[in-house]
């Protein structure tokens, strides 16, 4: 099947939404989608921006180039108080991040299935956060401390 199909054919991704499609029948429509490595150094540069921002210097991976526009987006993430928000807001850069991967004279080609496969992964995993789960997990953690 033409690349341009599969992707064309994908159901379409929303920030926020839940995932339209599992891993596994995403794998099955466009099989094992290779992760260029573009990707692998701009995401260094994103965790490197977020262990910045939680002072782990130490932490900072060697990364090809240096974005600052990416960078001050993650800065910017830590200026929320509500650790929620800001790891909404963090999933939100890795979201955007992502999308540079579609080049835009080949809006279907591999980058673009590039980022649905990150994006997927992405949405995916926002799918089993929730407040309540949150709060229920610190409630118990808090009564295990105080025993």
């Amino acid at each position: 099947m033409p690349l341009d199909y599969i992707v064309c054919s994908l159901p379409a991704l929303e920030f926020g939404a839940e995932a339209p499609v599992s891993a596994e029948r995403f794998r099955e429509i466009a099989g094992e989608v290779e992760i260029p490595a573009e990707w692998r150094d701009l995401e260094t540069q994103l965790r490197n921006a977020v262990a910045e921002a939680r002072g782990g210097e130490k932490y900072r991976r060697p990364a090809h180039g240096c974005s600052m526009y990416w960078r001050n987006r993650v800065l910017a993430c830590f200026q929320e108080k509500d650790v929620y928000r800001r790891q909404e807001a963090i999933d939100r850069v890795w979201w955007d991040a992502a999308g540079e991967l579609a080049d835009p004279a080949s809006p279907l080609g591999k980058g673009a299935l590039a980022a649905y496969a990150i994006r997927l992964g992405i949405a995916a995993r926002r799918a089993k956060i929730s407040k309540d789960k949150g709060n229920e997990a610190f409630d118990r953690l808090a009564r295990e401390t105080k025993r």
